[in-house]
Formats: C-alpha cells, structure tokens, sequence
C-alpha cells in the first residue's frame, strides 16, 4: 500500500493507576509530550503518524523497520522518567490500516500491570476503526490544574 497520509491515533487508557506527583504521556521524539496526572480512570491521547509503504512513520513513531511502536512514558515530578510502554504498530493489519485512513485507529488498553503497577514492556496496539471526529477526545486534566468535578467511565 502506497501512502503518504496521516492517519489519526487514539489511544484510550483505562484503569490509569493512581500515582500522586505522576504524569503519562505520549512520547514525541525524546519529548514527552500531552502529559496527564495518574489520577486514576480514563486517559486519553490522539495524534498523527505517517504510512509511507506499508511503515509507520513520524515524530511519535520509534523502531526500526518492522518493529515500528509509539512510547507511553511515565513520569515523577521529581526524579523524571521511571517507566515506558511500547505500543506496536506494526499488529496494525493492511486491511486496518487500509480503512484508518478515512476514520481513526482506536486503542483501548488498560494502564495498569495485572500487578497493580504502571502499564510497561511492548504489547500489540489492539486497534478497531472509529470516525475521525476528533473534538471527541475527552481530556484529562494537566499537572497542577484542577480536577475535574465529575469523573469519567471506566468503560
């Protein structure tokens, strides 16, 4: 398959751990970037990555060929980066990708290790297809601002 389109990412985190002085956010380049408190429920993030030829690319996108994933990254505001999940792109089917290009790769995944711990290591992104309506996006709070006064689903 031959494009040079976007196609739109949403990844929807369920069962975010709550972790005072805690952010999780997406990994843009070395950056970590839409950081959200882990304050427990639902956490969300959207973005755009690049097929060219079949393979992911982009500024979210890390891997070599083949092995293409995008970073969650976890952080303390006091001693930085302690942990990262890597989201594997490359389980994305052709026929997925395919149709993504006119709607959005959704992924819902848990954020939390069966442990209780902050979701880490590679897993396959389960994807499923959703309008690109990105104004749908709920957004979690930013560090230091306030909370929301009512609290998302967890489903």
């Amino acid at each position: 398959m031959r494009t040079d389109l976007p196609v739109r990412v949403e990844v929807i985190g369920k069962d975010c751990p709550v972790l005072p002085g805690v952010t999780v956010g997406v990994q843009r380049q070395s950056e970590v970037v839409d950081e959200q408190l882990a304050a427990g429920g639902r956490r969300t993030w959207a973005f755009d990555v690049e097929v060219k030829d079949g393979e992911f690319r982009g500024p979210y996108v890390h891997g070599r060929r083949g092995a293409r994933f995008v970073y969650l990254s976890w952080q303390a505001a006091d001693s930085g980066r302690f942990r990262r999940a890597k989201l594997m792109l490359d389980a994305v089917s052709a026929d997925t990708l395919r149709d993504a290009l006119d709607q959005a790769l959704r992924a819902d995944v848990s954020l939390t290790m069966p442990d209780g711990s902050p979701l880490c290591a590679p897993f396959d992104l389960p994807p499923s297809l959703g309008r690109r309506r990105r104004q749908e996006v709920p957004r979690a709070p930013s560090p230091g601002s306030s909370p929301p006064s009512t609290s998302l689903p967890n489903g």
